[in-house]
């Protein structure tokens, strides 16, 4: 890629990391000071989490009916100023009520924000690189959570959990005055039927979306959110509680996931352009079940650090390369972003299916075992229907 081209994608990495890392994670690592200052319980923790989900996926539809009106670059760089500020107005916050919509929209700045990567990245980056780009992108989150990890043993234990918030809300604002500049110079905040670069019409967008290859497209999103998501959530009341792993391990595995996560997806990627995005998919799928088989009849000693590391090289690549597919195959920016955006909602409903029937069949049958099993079984399904997409090299003929 050209280096302004490289300047784009690193700063929506960037974006990524403020409004998924930052903006969804941090929250999660402050809880337990956060509740000794202002004195909430466990209980409107779980308010907050789903509070987020719903501001996930509102904001998913909300950006993916936005986008083709006011332009992805405009779109990027509005979340990411309200990211900046409500970053900024957390340490303020003295009221529970406000922490929960402030949470609420940084949730929803991360669908904003991701939802019209494909538009900029179909724009900003040449046909050959997008996998690469999209798969460092998404690897976004992965930075933010790492910067997490170093501010919060840092501040917390002295009761600085605010500075936490100060510091990761001017990172984000210096962020967003670098997007403001570089997508200026590179015509980003131009619409694209503005500039003449895309004259088709916009009636329409959704009936043109409704063929065979989208409708595989969102089912793998719904899939990846109901068997990533409970994998996740899930992993450490299973090391823990029917395995006993101590704290310290169970706390390196996630480590080593984290640090996996940051290159996988540039890597995936890269690799991606290369074999076909397709045979990168197939890849990821192949490691999410390995990691599950694993975690069903060898979780014992270093196996468990094995699947967390192959898990890690699946997971981050996965919310990369399926918009670099989209981009290459649909026929416009427009379409392209209402079926990612259709696609984020599919998977939060997933996720949010997901992680209800993993608790369900975890207390039913008394195990995990069964929750990785299917899991497993999903990974499948997920491979079988990318062997059944088509080929992305036909790209915008087959759209």
């Amino acid at each position: 890629m050209m280096r302004a081209n490289a300047l784009i994608v690193l700063l929506l990495t960037g974006l990524v990391a403020a409004t998924y890392g930052f903006g969804i994670y941090l929250f999660a690592q402050l809880v337990p000071d956060m509740r000794a200052s202002l004195g909430f319980d466990i209980a409107y923790v779980g308010t907050i989490t789903a509070a987020g989900q719903a501001g996930f996926l509102a904001s998913a539809l909300l950006a993916a009916w936005l986008t083709p009106r006011v332009g992805g670059g405009w779109m990027i760089f509005g979340s990411g100023a309200v990211c900046a500020l409500a970053l900024l107005l957390m340490p303020l916050a003295q009221n529970v009520v406000l922490i929960g919509v402030l949470l609420t929209v940084l949730a929803g700045t991360a669908a904003t924000v991701f939802v019209p990567m494909v538009e900029v990245i179909a724009r900003a980056v040449p046909y050959q690189y997008r996998g690469m780009a999209m798969g460092l992108v998404s690897s976004g989150t992965s930075y933010g959570v790492f910067i997490n990890s170093l501010l919060v043993p840092f501040y917390a234990p002295q009761g600085e959990w605010r500075t936490v918030w100060w510091i990761v809300g001017i990172i984000t604002i210096v962020l967003v005055v670098c997007v403001l500049v570089v997508f200026k110079r590179a015509r980003l905040f131009v619409r694209e039927d503005e500039d003449g670069s895309d004259g088709a019409p916009r009636k329409g967008v959704l009936r043109e979306a409704l063929q065979g290859w989208v409708y595989k497209v969102w089912s793998m999103n719904f899939l990846i959110g109901f068997s990533t998501f409970p994998f996740q959530n899930y992993l450490s009341s299973y090391l823990r509680t029917e395995l006993h792993f101590g704290v310290e391990y169970t706390a390196q595995i996630w480590a080593s996931i984290g640090f996996v996560g940051m290159f996988s997806g540039l890597a995936l990627g890269a690799l991606s352009d290369r074999i076909g995005l397709r045979g990168a998919m197939l890849m990821v799928y192949v490691c999410v079940a390995t990691a599950a088989v694993i975690l069903v009849i060898a979780p014992t000693g270093y196996w468990p650090m094995v699947a967390g590391v192959v898990f890690a090289v699946a997971f981050y690549p996965i919310f990369g390369l399926i918009p670099a597919y989209v981009s290459k195959m649909a026929s416009r920016a427009a379409l392209a972003v209402t079926i990612f955006g259709i696609a984020n909602i599919m998977q939060g409903i997933g996720g949010m299916l997901g992680n209800y029937c993993a608790g369900m069949l975890a207390s039913m049958s008394g195990s995990f075992v069964a929750v990785y099993s299917v899991i497993a079984g999903v990974a499948v399904v997920l491979a079988v229907l990318t062997a059944c997409l088509p080929n992305e090299r036909g790209g915008r003929q087959a759209a």
